[in-house]
């Protein structure tokens, strides 16, 4: 088999959807992050569900879909992708109000920001996608599940629980997540306005978060409009509790729930992976990363990359 025709035809099939779509209009910033993930790598943007979503694809293959979380952007993934790309076309987004992708008045719970998604594979003409979501992203790779069950050959959650399922009342009580309620007043954008970076800051306290990095995704919350984006994601939460409470049609999927070592959702696991099987998801597994907290995907991208060479293979 001839790999260079195939990579040359995946790169020119690429090129040729960039062109249908509209070539990414990116700020100059913007173009320089992409280009550091090398020649194998592109960014696009791409009209769905009363918005526009932004996108970096690389690779070819069967489609692996990456959702970042809060407070982050597609960038979350830059040390995972490359590792990807030799078996799977790769794509991470920005969700809608997130880095180059549009702010929109509503729309951010966890179902309409999965049609976003939906809409997006079919627009690259990815079929049979396989789900990878962190934090937020993990809600709305779940979302998708539910609402595109035929649309997904398996789903991978890092970092979350699900509104509406237990034991997500017991986790949202804890201290350390004072955050969920702040982020539903009305208080965090008056508050955080011109001081992205020294707030990210606080949730970023692990050694791989350069200045740099913080200020990159300072940056993808940079304006009002994209700012009050990191906030509704968790004003949605109701609104995602009452979706996920009502879904139990049974689904074959293979889903992976992971976490870090020392998140703390980590011992909760099981628990949430025994909810989901009672809500029909037949097929749930659980993963830990070793020695890491919540941002694995920062933290341990070689042993994300891995699961996600593991699981998605299947």
């Amino acid at each position: 088999m001839n790999f260079k025709l195939i990579r040359l035809a995946g790169l020119v099939g690429l090129t040729l959807a960039t062109n249908v779509l509209g070539q990414a209009n990116l700020n100059p910033t913007e173009d320089k992050v992409v280009e550091q993930l090398g020649n194998a790598f592109t960014a696009g943007l791409v009209k769905v569900n009363g918005t526009s979503l932004h996108f970096v694809r690389g690779g070819t293959g069967p489609p692996v879909i990456l959702i970042h979380g809060f407070p982050e952007d597609w960038y979350e993934f830059r040390k995972v992708m490359p590792q990807l790309v030799s078996r799977f076309t790769v794509v991470a987004v920005d969700l809608r109000g997130v880095g180059e992708s549009a702010a929109t008045s509503d729309g951010y719970d966890a179902a309409n920001l999965a049609k976003d998604i939906h809409e997006l594979a079919e627009n690259l003409h990815l079929e049979h996608v396989y789900v990878v979501g962190h934090d937020i992203g993990g809600m709305v790779a779940y979302a998708f599940a539910r609402r595109y069950p035929q649309g997904a050959r398996g789903v991978m959650i890092l970092d979350v629980a699900l509104p509406g399922l237990d034991p997500w009342n017991e986790i949202e009580a804890l201290p350390v997540m004072w955050h969920v309620l702040f982020h539903q007043t009305d208080l965090p954008e008056k508050l955080v306005a011109g001081r992205q970076q020294s707030y990210f800051s606080y949730f970023f306290s692990a050694k791989p978060f350069s200045d740099e990095t913080v200020v990159h995704y300072a940056n993808a919350y940079r304006d009002p409009d994209h700012l009050k984006t990191a906030f509704e994601f968790y004003r949605a939460f109701l609104e995602n509790a009452k979706f996920n409470a009502e879904q139990r049609a049974p689904i074959p999927m293979p889903f992976v729930l992971g976490a870090g070592e020392w998140d703390v959702f980590a011992r909760f696991l099981p628990r949430i992976a025994e909810v989901m099987r009672t809500h029909g998801c037949a097929n749930v597994r659980t993963a830990i990363i070793k020695g890491s907290v919540h941002y694995v995907v920062e933290e341990k991208p070689e042993a994300v990359a891995d699961l996600i060479l593991q699981y998605a293979s299947e």
